[in-house]
């Protein structure tokens, strides 16, 4: 092989990578979101708006902000649900400063996959309403049962349980108690 051939091999075999790795991040926040999306579905009741997906998944997403406003609530972590040392060092996965406070601009594309692949169903255009599916909840409780997502279940059952509120709501409580998440320049990260 010439060295031309092999810079085109190696180049193809780093996008073939970077596409992997595209697909996996893609599932984890997917699989994040129908979890979140089921435990606030009810048979009454859908996951209402996109800011209150947003701002659950926030504190999802950053644990020491869940933790810092259990504690101002009287609340505490269920035994093996805290955050881990690393969590307390480090974000897994950033969110972005937007005008309503924490902001994934991946929402769009997770939810779309979520309802192409008829996990999930929505409607409504000033505000969408987030259902999951008989098959979107049965890949939701499998996804449960695994060690990978036991904590992060248990954690939006935490969530459901102190913070079922509307999206409105949510967004004031971050702004008024954690504004270290939300005193910053539009577009940064958090």
């Amino acid at each position: 092989m010439t060295n031309g051939a092999e810079r085109l091999t190696a180049a193809a075999e780093i996008r073939r990578q970077a596409r992997g790795d595209e697909r996996r991040e893609a599932r984890y926040h997917e699989a994040r979101v129908l979890l979140l999306i089921e435990r606030f579905t009810t048979a009454k009741r859908s996951l209402d708006g996109l800011t209150k997906l947003a701002k659950l998944d926030f504190l999802l997403r950053y644990p020491t902000m869940l933790e810092r406003l259990l504690i101002e609530q009287g609340g505490s972590w269920p035994a093996g649900v805290e955050p881990t040392s690393s969590e307390r060092l480090a974000v897994e996965s950033r969110m972005t400063r937007y005008k309503y406070g924490p902001w994934d601009q991946r929402y769009y594309s997770v939810l779309g996959s979520l309802a192409g692949r008829g996990l999930i169903t929505y409607r409504g255009s000033a505000r969408a309403e987030f259902r999951v599916t008989a098959d979107g909840a049965m890949a939701a409780s499998m996804l449960a049962q695994t060690d990978e997502w036991a904590v992060v279940a248990q954690r939006i059952a935490l969530l459901k349980k102190h913070f079922d509120k509307s999206g409105s709501a949510l967004k004031t409580l971050i702004y008024d108690r954690l504004p270290d998440a939300v005193d910053r320049p539009l577009r940064t990260e958090i």
